[in-house]
């Protein structure tokens, strides 16, 4: 399974930006999908994740009321719509994962590569 991420770029402060990431590859069993992210010089951080199933939404207490997480199960793509941006939002977003390819026993843990956000002044 492959997880692509997508949608970073430069935008100005206040401004908005929708990563993508979507998984391909083996038919799978989601069970949590969601983002990180790493500023520069920091430790990466959670950002949000929601639930395959239920929808159920997680953010880390930063980013609630500006962030939000959205799911296409037939896409196989969860969404993080980022609202009122801020240079401390710069960062490297990553795409993670729990999923249970069809066949295997176990679930893994998967990492896409990362996107950049930039958010400037």
């Amino acid at each position: 399974v492959q997880l692509q991420a997508s949608g970073g770029g430069l935008v100005q402060a206040g401004g908005s930006l929708t990563l993508s990431c979507a998984a391909s590859g083996r038919t799978f069993l989601g069970y949590i999908m969601g983002w990180f992210r790493q500023a520069p010089g920091k430790e990466r951080e959670f950002v949000a994740a929601i639930t395959w199933g239920a929808g159920n939404r997680y953010y880390a207490d930063s980013m609630k009321g500006r962030f939000t997480i959205s799911r296409d199960n037939a896409r196989k793509t969860v969404y993080l719509q980022m609202n009122s941006l801020t240079s401390e939002d710069t960062a490297v977003y990553y795409c993670n994962a729990n999923l249970k390819p069809v066949g295997d026993l176990y679930e893994r843990n998967y990492w896409g590569q990362g996107t950049l956000v930039t958010v400037s002044s």
